[in-house]
């Protein structure tokens, strides 16, 4: 300790807790260092964390362009699949239906009503779906059979419907509603009869919406409803990397000509994507100024420090210490609050991440709420993802906030006249 400069020897004994009010306000001090840091990394983690599932999500059932004619199906899907599996980039393609249907549970219990709900069909080549998404192999019960007149539902959607592997579900067409239509006020009415499916298998990939909204059948049974004939509403693309979507298409432009519509997955998502951005973004400034008011604190900390060592500022400099070391004194009383602020919530930030999952469940238990609900959220647990230049900018505009903060107090003591320190002694 001898060997230090004399200034950062005192700067260390002076911050020794000794029981008086400014050592509590400087751990005060210390501990809004700590917190605003902590947060920061927890909250910048978190957001960063629902973004890159989001987009897991997202991909993991919808690929990452969709080419389509905006006026009409697309006829001659395999030739079409073919040119576009020939530019550079692309991993896969396979053709889809998708639109709305309504659906009817069947039961055999009297005591039940059936349950009636309009889902989205989404109609896949059984054998080429695996080459756009990970839907085939995120089938949590029964199994991916898409023969004959069968389907798979969503976790979500077979939950609110109260179907399992094995029943049945009466699906309403187009078709068939445009035939009811059509069969009203006419006097030889006929009954218009759905089409009987048998669910097969009930996935899950983890995005609640796809799960509640979304049943899957064959590209067959699914231009059988929309009455297709051989056409199909698109190609899904997939690619080597989804961040060259926009290279990619436009490419797919050049050799598919312009009369097909080409959309990358991040125009269908562009809503919820910048919302995200702006609430993380929104979420770093409010917690910044959180920052900025315990910097406020430090400020507060070390005036106070300095009124309540005037006379010991009086006799350094009538030993001769300059002015610069009588600031650096004071200096690097900020200083090392701010070294133990963000060490301390780097680490307190850290650790609630590591237990976010255990603290929230805690939570839940105290207050006896679902405080992240997965119909909201459409998440089963809180993601994080901290990256590393996150934790370094916080950390670093913390340090600077701290050193800013230590400023003023060191400028009062090193202006402070060693006559005028001593004048009442």
């Amino acid at each position: 300790m001898s060997r230090l400069p004399f200034e950062l020897f005192l700067a260390l004994r002076y911050f020794r807790p000794r029981g008086t009010y400014v050592s509590v306000i400087t751990l005060i001090a210390v501990v809004g260092v700590m917190l605003a840091v902590g947060m920061l990394i927890v909250v910048i983690s978190v957001m960063s964390g629902f973004d890159r599932e989001l987009r897991d999500k997202i991909l993991g059932f919808n690929a990452h362009l969709k080419v389509f004619h905006p006026q009409h199906p697309l006829g001659g899907w395999e030739p079409l699949r073919e040119r576009i599996l020939d530019c550079p980039g692309v991993r896969g393609a396979a053709p889809f239906v998708l639109g709305p249907v309504l659906v009817e549970t069947q039961t055999n219990q009297s005591n039940r009503n059936p349950v009636v709900f309009t889902p989205y069909v989404r109609g896949v080549e059984a054998g080429l779906e695996g080459t756009v998404s990970r839907l085939p192999v995120s089938i949590r019960s029964g199994k991916f059979n898409l023969e004959g007149r069968t389907l798979v539902v969503g976790a979500e959607c077979a939950a609110n419907l109260g179907v399992t592997v094995g029943d049945r579900l009466a699906v309403y067409s187009p078709r068939n509603l445009q035939k009811m239509r059509q069969s009203m006020g006419q006097t030889n009415e006929q009954a218009i009869l759905p089409d009987d499916y048998e669910i097969t298998g009930i996935f899950d990939v983890g995005h609640y919406e796809y799960n509640a909204t979304v049943i899957v059948t064959s590209l067959e049974n699914a231009q059988d409803l929309y009455d297709l004939d051989d056409l199909v509403h698109g190609m899904l693309v997939m690619l080597e990397d989804p961040m060259e979507a926009e290279r990619v298409r436009t490419e797919l432009r050049s050799r598919l000509g312009g009369e097909l519509a080409i959309t990358t997955w991040m125009e269908e998502n562009s809503v919820i994507l910048n919302a995200l951005a702006v609430e993380k973004q929104a979420m770093f400034v409010v917690l910044f100024v959180v920052m900025i008011v315990a910097a406020f604190g430090i400020t507060g900390t070390q005036i106070a420090f300095v009124y309540q060592k005037t006379r010991e500022i009086g006799i350094l400099k009538s030993l001769g210490a300059t002015h610069r070391q009588v600031a650096w004194l004071f200096f690097s009383q900020s200083l090392l609050v701010g070294v133990l602020g963000v060490a301390a919530g780097l680490g307190f930030g850290l650790g609630l991440l590591r237990w976010r999952n255990e603290f929230l469940r805690f939570m839940n238990q105290m207050t006896g709420m679902d405080l992240f609900p997965s119909s909201i959220y459409a998440f089963h647990e809180l993601p994080a993802l901290t990256l590393p230049w996150d934790v370094v900018m916080i950390c670093g505009s913390a340090m600077v906030l701290c050193v800013a903060a230590g400023l003023l107090p060191a400028w009062r003591a090193m202006r402070l006249h060693p006559v005028e320190a001593l004048r009442y002694e």
